[in-house]
């Protein structure tokens, strides 16, 4: 506890409030508390309950200069955001919470430091430190037991616990395997009762503990974890519906569990690469069929799951730019699937498609491979990411442009834009990417444009004699 008293924000904190009403009435509580028990690292956000008027505890510290924001107020739960010594501290006015059934937002009015303990989501989160004189207290009697012998119980009943605020169940599996704990009885039982209730949740709040699941420890297991106790289905049932759907010779395992092994040898803490493990085959319930040999197929998978992992990321409130490069990793991730050798112009495309996101689409492959049946898939990576840099560094990617732009092409075969004029722009890009032309061989580019017309079927009133 020491190292926690010692947090810069919190001597600060100490010393404003002494020899005021406020001096031995400030707790930490939470986290922080929690793992300064488990010997963890103090993180650079904390929280301070009070029996007194949290918001007037903001006013005093940003008068006497400890809070170098001006305090955000929310004068409804009675709390208050201040900014010390760097660190995010939120005040919070101790108080009890009803709910209603239809509702997360909760009616509060000020209580007991013990009334606020019971209103939170775990017993191991309602431990007090006293910022004045470093005493523990444990208001529930069973805190200090539940946090030294890694148990997860809820303060009350788990069911009630958890209809008046749901988020609660993704909580529960996060803890679980963020911080090694074990669920007390009864408490996973609750979970599968109250699941339901995750559809009065905001997908905001979802999309939060959700992200720190996948790039958390064991995201596999508390993936379907979430499954089992049916906290997928009301907000995600497109990853439950991976679940069964068996993929043939060259796999171990259904979709989802092979969803699972990807997701888990990919080992990342980034989020957009998470996501695309996660949703790589998400296409494949759809796409499934099988040919006349019997072999299970699942045709155009990658593209059609590009789609839907982008109208997923996005349903998820995550961000374009995430959504967008989630998209391009599953719409690629087939791409090495038939390539025995990767050749120049095939490097080229690759570095030119994937962009700044080629190494997170090599971490994708590689997971992916490695969650086969054994023996099916070798894959070497370093030659493979030796060629893509070399391709990088030999020539920019400016450089596989088509030698004619929209405009010129326009005015060589005479008609007005629309989709040839991309079309054909495309066909020249991949002659420079095969180096059938150079880049800036205008006159060659022209002679190919004349050919590709030539040999094309007449759409649109193109003349081919041009």
């Amino acid at each position: 506890m020491n190292q926690l008293l010692s947090h810069p924000a919190i001597q600060k904190i100490a010393a404003v409030t002494r020899g005021t009403k406020f001096e031995n009435q400030l707790y930490l509580v939470g986290g922080a508390v929690r793992d300064s028990f488990l010997g963890l690292a103090p993180k650079n956000d904390l929280d301070l309950v009070t029996e007194l008027d949290a918001t007037e505890l903001a006013d005093l510290l940003f008068e006497k200069s400890a809070s170098t924001i001006k305090p955000q107020i929310f004068a409804r739960f009675g709390t208050a955001m201040v900014q010390i010594e760097e660190t995010q501290i939120e005040l919070i006015t101790a108080r009890r919470e009803s709910y209603d059934s239809d509702s997360r937002k909760p009616h509060t009015e000020p209580a007991t430091l013990l009334d606020d303990a019971r209103r939170r989501d775990f017993t191991v989160n309602t431990l007090l430190l006293n910022v004045h004189t470093g005493e523990i207290v444990d208001l529930l009697g069973n805190a200090v037991t539940d946090v030294k012998s890694k148990i997860l119980r809820t303060p009350l009943e788990p069911a009630a616990t958890f209809h008046d605020d749901p988020l609660r169940m993704l909580r529960a599996v996060r803890f679980k395997h963020q911080l090694g704990f074990e669920f007390a009885p009864g408490l996973g039982e609750a979970l599968t009762q109250e699941s339901h209730r995750l559809e009065i949740i905001s997908q905001e709040r979802i999309r939060d503990e959700f992200s720190k699941i996948i790039i958390g420890p064991n995201p596999d297991v508390a993936l379907d974890e979430l499954r089992e106790f049916g906290l997928l289905k009301t907000w995600a049932s497109e990853l439950e519906a991976m679940v069964g759907v068996e993929q043939g010779k060259y796999h171990y395992a259904d979709v989802w569990v092979h969803t699972l092994a990807v997701l888990k040898n990919a080992e990342t803490n980034d989020l957009t690469i998470a996501l695309a493990c996660l949703l790589h085959d998400i296409a494949k319930p759809l796409t499934k069929s099988i040919d006349e040999k019997g072999d299970i197929r699942f045709f155009d998978h990658e593209v059609i799951g590009a789609d839907l992992a982008y109208e997923l990321c996005t349903r998820w409130r995550y961000s374009q730019d995430t959504a967008s490069e989630v998209r391009l990793l599953v719409r690629n991730h087939m791409r090495l699937n038939s390539m025995e050798s990767m050749s120049t112009p095939a490097a080229r495309r690759i570095v030119r498609d994937l962009g700044d996101s080629l190494e997170s689409w090599l971490q994708l492959i590689n997971a992916d491979a490695s969650s086969l049946k054994s023996g099916v898939r070798k894959l070497d990576l370093e030659p493979i990411r030796k060629k893509l840099e070399e391709t990088k560094i030999t020539a920019p990617v400016n450089q596989w442009q088509s030698p004619l732009s929209g405009d010129e092409i326009i005015e060589i075969i005479q008609i007005q834009p629309g989709p040839i004029i991309g079309e054909i722009k495309n066909h020249l890009e991949n002659l420079v990417i095969e180096g059938q032309i150079a880049p800036d061989d205008k006159e060659a580019a022209k002679d190919a444009l004349h050919k590709y017309l030539r040999n094309r079927p007449n759409h649109s009133g193109v003349d081919h004699q041009n």
